[in-house]
């Protein structure tokens, strides 16, 4: 959709992210915490078992990664369930979120005799098929095409790509479930993501159907905020995000509050958000990065435990990237959540 020459924002979004994650290898511009260090995906396997037993154990069920990346997390998760709890290893069918013909091909290529099942992909994750489920997103809301809304003293103007600079003009309409009743002072901007809405509201649905529990972890802010978070990476460098569409990554902080209002409402029960530090320290990982440093040469060691604190200390991914599960009505609270119901927390940029 145009407007007087401009493309709506999330519209640009999408089409630059698709010929982005078709042409380019999206793990040359960023690191994400599977890549990061083997422990992200040992500590989830872990909780996928924890996680399954507290479902009554259902075999068969399936285990989603939407937006799988290289198929990291998922190699890593079952190489731990196949050692440590062999019963969920053998009771999982795997099913994987991906659009891009090019990763769904890297990723057979690491799961290959890895599953106890065939792999199954699909282009959303409404696609998923019904059934007792365990899902986990990895930094996949973040990509989420967005819009952006300026506030006025009365009313909104949305944001339209024009060129490589943004044309502002009064809205005409204002999506479904975004936050607006927030005081954003006249002048800030709100940002919307419709699509994730989507995702919560058709998880809560499938949740309400089936025992299942849906992990999110990715980096963005939780309460009543607003700002403008896209932003653009190109060779591990910021870009400006309007420019060479397809050639960066573009990206948005995801609006966690929106998202756990949006699967409340919808039925599902929801637990945190939480920092990904305290989930993952919750969950054993510098304990983890201990067992392994203490078996390998200094060097080694000090990576691993580098590894350890790059991925949960505060001043590092720990506090900026949050965790969120959707869970059916009734289920116990997943590892990790049962103390914290809720946080709040600050507007991290």
């Amino acid at each position: 959709m145009t407007a007087g020459g401009g493309e709506r924002l999330d519209h640009f979004m999408a089409r630059a992210n698709a010929a982005y994650y078709a042409g380019r290898d999206p793990f040359a511009d960023f690191a994400t915490a599977p890549e990061i260090s083997q422990m992200f995906g040992e500590i989830l396997g872990a909780w996928v078992a924890v996680t399954w037993q507290g479902m009554g154990r259902p075999d068969p069920f399936l285990l989603v990664e939407a937006g799988p990346g290289r198929g990291t997390l998922m190699a890593d998760m079952l190489r731990l369930l196949s050692r440590v709890a062999p019963d969920c290893h053998a009771a999982a069918a795997i099913h994987l979120v991906e659009t891009s013909p090019r990763l769904r091909a890297v990723q057979a290529g690491a799961l290959e005799g890895r599953a106890a099942r065939p792999v199954a992909w699909h282009d959303r994750v409404e696609d998923v098929p019904d059934g007792p489920m365990i899902l986990l997103a990895n930094e996949f809301l973040d990509a989420l095409p967005i819009r952006q809304f300026v506030r006025r003293v009365e009313g909104w103007d949305e944001r339209f790509v024009q060129g490589v600079g943004f044309a502002t003009r009064p809205a005409s309409d204002l999506p479904a479930g975004g936050p607006f009743d927030r005081p954003v002072p006249p002048g800030e901007v709100l940002e919307v993501c419709a699509d994730a809405l989507a995702v919560a509201r058709a998880m809560a649905a499938r949740l309400r159907r089936a025992p299942g529990v849906a992990l999110f972890v990715d980096y963005g802010y939780d309460g009543a905020l607003w700002g403008d978070t896209l932003q653009a990476l190109r060779d591990r460098e910021p870009a400006w995000p309007l420019a060479d569409p397809g050639q960066a990554d573009l990206t948005a902080h995801v609006d966690f509050a929106s998202f756990a209002a949006a699967a409340r409402a919808a039925g599902a029960d929801v637990h945190g958000s939480v920092t990904q530090g305290a989930l993952l320290a919750g969950l054993g990982l510098f304990a983890r990065a201990e067992q392994l440093a203490r078996a390998r040469p200094p060097a080694e060691a000090h990576a691993i435990r580098d590894a350890a604190q790059r991925l949960a200390a505060p001043d590092r991914m720990g506090r900026l990237f949050k965790a969120l599960v959707a869970a059916s009505p009734g289920l116990p609270p997943p590892p990790g959540f049962a103390a914290a119901p809720h946080q709040e927390t600050s507007h991290d940029r």
